[in-house]
């Protein structure tokens, strides 16, 4: 994310529709987080959502932020994606897909389910069902080899 580099915003009336949509209350605050991530598919962090809201020229606290990307999560408007116990992305493509966590840069890419099969899955606990399968795999830059 630069600071320099222009970024999409979504109106005010069409955020507050999309988050009507989902049956979710548009106060002032939930609207100027969904105008900035509503803009089509982004792994962001609750930081970076607040970067971006500023950049708006909006303000919102951090408890703010994460609340409301809490609600937006239950709600299925975006996905969260806990990468390790410390850092949590938000996914704002919700269909089905798995992701490469790059532990030197944090970043997080998308990969398509097809590229890794679950159909053979073990059978789930008694009394239980397979809900989803989600699968994060962790690189990290090559490095040169004999140095």
């Amino acid at each position: 994310m630069s600071d320099s580099a222009p970024f999409t915003v979504l109106a005010a009336d069409q955020a507050a529709r999309r988050l009507r949509d989902c049956d979710i209350l548009p106060t002032r605050q939930r609207v100027q987080i969904a105008r900035v991530l509503l803009t089509g598919d982004q792994h962001v962090s609750a930081d970076q959502v607040q970067e971006l809201v500023k950049a708006t020229g909006s303000r919102v606290s951090k408890a703010t932020v994460y609340n409301t990307l809490g609600l937006f999560a239950d709600k299925g408007i975006l996905r969260e994606v806990n990468v390790d116990p410390n850092r949590v992305f938000y996914d704002t493509n919700n269909s089905v897909h798995h992701h490469f966590y790059n532990i030197d840069s944090g970043e997080l890419s998308d990969i398509d389910p097809g590229q890794i099969p679950v159909d053979q899955l073990p059978e789930a606990p008694e009394g239980s069902v397979v809900d989803s399968v989600e699968v994060i795999i962790r690189v990290r830059q090559e490095r040169a080899s004999g140095t």
